[in-house]
C-alpha cells in the first residue's frame, strides 16, 4: 500500500499529510475496502483542464478528477487536484485553503469508492460524507 502526494509545478504544499493519510485509510476501511496505491497530484487549472478534455471530453475547469484503477477490494487510483480552482472555491465558501484541499482529497477517495455526484441527491450524500470525515480530521 502506498499513498503519495506529488506537486506538479505549484508552490502549494499540504499541511498535516500524515493525518490526511490516516483519514484516507479510515475512509477506505469504513467501506470494507483495502488501501492500495493512491497518488494525489496537486497541479494547476491548465493541467487539470487538459486531462478533463483528453480523458473525459469535458471542456471546463474542475477542482478534482479521479481515475479509478481499483481491483476487487483494493482501492487504487490517481486523483488530480487543481490548486487554482480549489483556491477559488475556498474563497467562495469562506473556508481555509487547507480545508478545501482536504475536502477534495476526501471527495476523490469517495469517487474511488463508487460514490457519484451527478444528481442533487448524490451531491448531498457526498457532501454529508465529506463533512463527516473533515470533522474527524479536526480531532
Amino acid at each position: 500500500m502506498s499513498i503519495k502526494v506529488f506537486y506538479d509545478e505549484v508552490s502549494f504544499r499540504l499541511k498535516g499529510w500524515r493525518k490526511i493519510k490516516r483519514i484516507i485509510e479510515k475512509v477506505i476501511g469504513e467501506s470494507n475496502k483495502i488501501s492500495g496505491d493512491l497518488s494525489f497530484i496537486i497541479t494547476n487549472d491548465e493541467k487539470v483542464l487538459d486531462i478533463n478534455i483528453k480523458f473525459l471530453s469535458h471542456n471546463y475547469y474542475t477542482d478534482v478528477i479521479a481515475f479509478d484503477y481499483s481491483s476487487g477490494n483494493h482501492i487504487n487510483g490517481e486523483i488530480y487536484i487543481s490548486i487554482d480552482t480549489v483556491s477559488e472555491n475556498a474563497l467562495k465558501y469562506q473556508v481555509s485553503l487547507n480545508e478545501e484541499v482536504n475536502r477534495v482529497i476526501i471527495h476523490g477517495v469517495l469517487h474511488l469508492l463508487g460514490m457519484d455526484d451527478k444528481t442533487e441527491n448524490q451531491r448531498k450524500r457526498m457532501k454529508k460524507h465529506e463533512d463527516f470525515w473533515l470533522g474527524k480530521m479536526e480531532l
